[in-house]
């Protein structure tokens, strides 16, 4: 398996996962999702972790395959997430990432090639606060009481994804031209 084919795998594993959890991992809240601690008095739906790494993986899959097939990684994430979440949840879920993904390729792309690391939080922190507010709008989830979480838990991993870059780009295809 390529670590292009292992990028994608990821991507769609952690749509879906990120999906898959907000139903089924962390305290059920009525009529909202279930929900998991971020920071200390912070909570947000569950998938809110795999949700940050989404944001990373994405970056890398763009970094190795292209723009076109992370567009396809999100197709392919969202139609598995129908059958292991909600349609609800997958459609919002698919429609946000296609909107953050705009997102990235404004922020990500230009700066990529030279600031990898960079280009990595800068495009997963902007990503991160149009994913959170359009996701929970359009999952119909309260806004005003799981956003604050939404935007710290999504954080913690775009941060962590930074850190990775950092040691990754002394790798192949991670490479900072000289």
């Amino acid at each position: 398996m390529t670590l292009a084919s292992l990028a994608f795998a990821l991507y769609v594993a952690s749509i879906t996962g990120a999906n898959w959890m907000i139903s089924h991992v962390g305290h059920a809240v009525p009529g909202a999702a279930h929900e998991l601690l971020v920071a200390p008095g912070l909570e947000a739906p569950s998938g809110v972790y795999l949700a940050g790494l989404t944001f990373v993986a994405r970056d890398i899959v763009q970094r190795l395959a292209g723009l076109k097939v992370g567009v396809g990684a999100i197709l392919v994430g969202a139609i598995i997430s129908w059958w292991v979440s909600s349609a609800t949840l997958a459609l919002a879920s698919g429609a946000t990432f296609l909107l953050s993904e705009t997102c990235d390729f404004l922020v990500y792309t230009p700066l990529q090639a030279r600031h990898f690391p960079f280009a990595v939080v800068g495009s997963g922190l902007v990503s991160d606060a149009v994913d959170s507010t359009v996701f929970l709008a359009l999952a119909g989830l309260p806004l005003s009481a799981l956003l604050p979480g939404q935007l710290v838990g999504k954080a913690w991993l775009v941060l962590a994804g930074g850190g990775a870059a950092g040691l990754l780009r002394r790798f192949g295809p991670f490479k900072n031209p000289a």
